[in-house]
């Protein structure tokens, strides 16, 4: 009887100190939210450059054909509708005259050669393109009547964004490129009169208008 008695004691002894350690250690925070796991792949942008680059091109190489063929449906296509264009003898131009300028014949070249084309992608709706236009033998009609020969060279900067799923081009410049013996000699330099105000054909090798701009 006294050795059951003594056993019974010495588990409550072990019981009660058991209870007195858990009752020491801190109760677990639930208020505390788990720290997020960093999904690297779910957040970063995928951008497709290889498609990108390829369209864009196709676009600036068609240019030549839209001008030879007056295709003002495909340069509509590709220009943006606040689409805005520096010309070569720093006038302003938009979509507007442009696609008026395509559509009459404004501006007529013997060929009109794209080179050096670059395509640098921002990101998945945004590239600008750079390149060189060759144009031989190239006129350019003005309102008055009068033409005006914008053969020479050429080189342009096409900014795209995507819009609803389709490139469009919303800014181009072009500037003349002049000879390093002419543009020592301010007397050899190009006056505006020189240069096309032209629209879309001088700006980018792709243009066959005065502007030189891209293709659809």
């Amino acid at each position: 009887m006294r050795k059951i008695t003594l056993t019974a004691a010495l588990l409550a002894a072990m019981s009660l100190l058991i209870l007195g350690q858990m009752a020491c250690q801190p109760a677990p925070d639930t208020n505390r939210s788990a720290v997020p796991t960093a999904n690297t792949n779910s957040d970063r942008e995928v951008v497709d450059t290889a498609a990108i680059e390829a369209e864009l091109l196709r676009i600036e190489n068609d240019w030549p054909r839209v001008v030879r063929e007056k295709d003002v449906a495909a340069a509509g296509r590709v220009e943006a509708d606040d689409a805005v264009f520096i010309y070569p003898d720093g006038s302003k131009g938009n979509k507007e005259q442009d696609l008026k300028d395509i559509g009459s014949g404004a501006m007529t070249a013997d060929s009109i050669e794209i080179r050096e084309l670059q395509v640098k992608v921002l990101d998945k709706d945004a590239a600008v393109v750079i390149g060189h236009n060759v144009l031989k033998n190239g006129k350019y009609k003005m309102p008055d009547g009068k033409t005006m020969d914008i053969s020479g060279e050429y080189r342009f900067v096409d900014t795209f964004a995507r819009r609803n799923g389709e490139w469009k081009l919303v800014a181009g410049a072009a500037t003349r490129i002049m000879a390093p013996a002419a543009s020592a000699s301010p007397a050899a330099k190009a006056s505006p009169a020189a240069s096309p105000r032209p629209s879309a054909t001088v700006r980018t090798p792709a243009t066959a208008t005065p502007r030189v701009t891209p293709t659809p």
